[in-house]
C-alpha cells in the first residue's frame, strides 16, 4: 500500500477537523432563529416585567430571550401582516376574534388561529410567572383549587402529568368555565381555551422552544421545575378577574 505524505495528512486532519466542526455549527444557528421583523400595526408584543434572567435557573435568560423576543415576536409580526388587509382584526377584541373563528375567511382562519392564539397565550404566560416565585397560593384561589382540583399537591401532579401526555407541540392549561370552576385541559399548537368559550386562569408552555436549550428532551424536569416561576399574587388576579366576567387574554 503507497505510504502518505507529510502534507496529505495533515490536508486530512485539516479536513477532518473542518468536517466534526459543520454539525455544531448547524445545530448553534437552528437553536436561535433569526429575530422577527420589528412589528408595525395595531397588536404589539407586552415587554416583560422582569429581566431574562430572572427566572434562572428554573428558565434560563437565552430561552427566555429567544422565546420572548423572537417566538412571541413572530406572532405579532404575522397579526400586524394579516391586519394590514383585515384592519377589523386589530380593532376587535381578541377573545371576541379567537372565541368566533369561524366567522373569518379561510384565506386567513389557520393563520390567525396560530398566531392570534400564541399571541394570546404568551401574553397569559409572562404574566403569570416572575422572580421569587413558587410556593402555594392563599384565599379564593386556593379554595377553588381544593374543590376543584383536588388540593395543590394533586393539583400540580395532575396538570405535570397532563403536560407530559401532550404529544408534539402543545399548552398545558387550567381552565375557568363560565360558572367559575377550575379543571386541567391540555391544547395543541397554539390553541388557547378561549376557542373554546373558556378562559386561560393559568398555563404552561410545552413547545421545546419553551424549554429545550436547558432541559433537551427531559419535559418532565421542566414541568416540576416551572412551578418554581409561577407567580401566585399575578394567577389570584387573574382568578377574580375571571369571577367577574373582566378577565381578558
Amino acid at each position: 500500500m503507497p505510504s502518505l505524505s507529510r502534507r496529505h495528512l495533515f490536508s486530512a486532519a485539516a479536513g477532518a477537523a473542518a468536517f466534526a466542526a459543520v454539525p455544531r455549527i448547524a445545530f448553534a444557528q437552528a437553536a436561535a432563529p433569526a429575530a422577527a421583523p420589528a412589528a408595525t400595526g395595531p397588536f404589539t408584543l407586552p415587554p416583560l416585567s422582569y429581566p431574562f434572567n430572572a427566572l434562572e435557573p428554573h428558565i434560563d435568560a437565552r430561552t427566555m430571550e429567544i422565546h420572548h423576543d423572537r417566538h412571541h415576536a413572530a406572532y405579532v409580526a404575522n397579526m400586524n401582516n394579516v391586519a394590514k388587509s383585515n384592519p377589523q382584526l386589530g380593532t376587535a377584541q381578541i377573545t371576541d376574534v379567537l372565541g368566533n373563528l369561524n366567522a373569518l375567511n379561510d384565506d386567513i382562519k389557520f393563520t390567525v388561529r396560530n398566531n392570534l392564539g400564541g399571541h394570546a397565550n404568551h401574553t397569559m404566560f409572562w404574566e403569570i410567572m416572575g422572580p421569587g416565585g413558587g410556593g402555594k397560593p392563599e384565599g379564593d384561589l386556593l379554595a377553588a383549587i381544593d374543590k376543584d382540583l383536588g388540593g395543590m399537591e394533586k393539583f400540580q401532579n395532575d396538570f405535570n402529568a397532563a403536560g407530559g401526555r401532550q404529544f408534539g407541540s402543545g399548552w398545558v392549561f387550567v381552565t375557568v368555565a363560565k360558572d367559575g370552576k377550575l379543571a386541567i385541559e391540555t391544547r395543541p399548537n397554539q390553541d388557547s381555551p378561549i376557542m373554546d368559550g373558556k378562559r386561560a386562569l393559568m398555563g404552561n408552555d410545552v413547545w421545546e422552544h419553551a424549554y429545550y436549550l436547558h432541559y433537551q428532551n427531559r419535559r418532565p424536569d421542566y414541568l416540576k421545575a416551572w412551578w418554581n416561576t409561577v407567580n401566585w399574587k399575578k394567577v389570584a388576579d387573574r382568578y377574580a378577574a375571571a369571577r367577574t366576567g373582566t378577565l381578558g387574554v
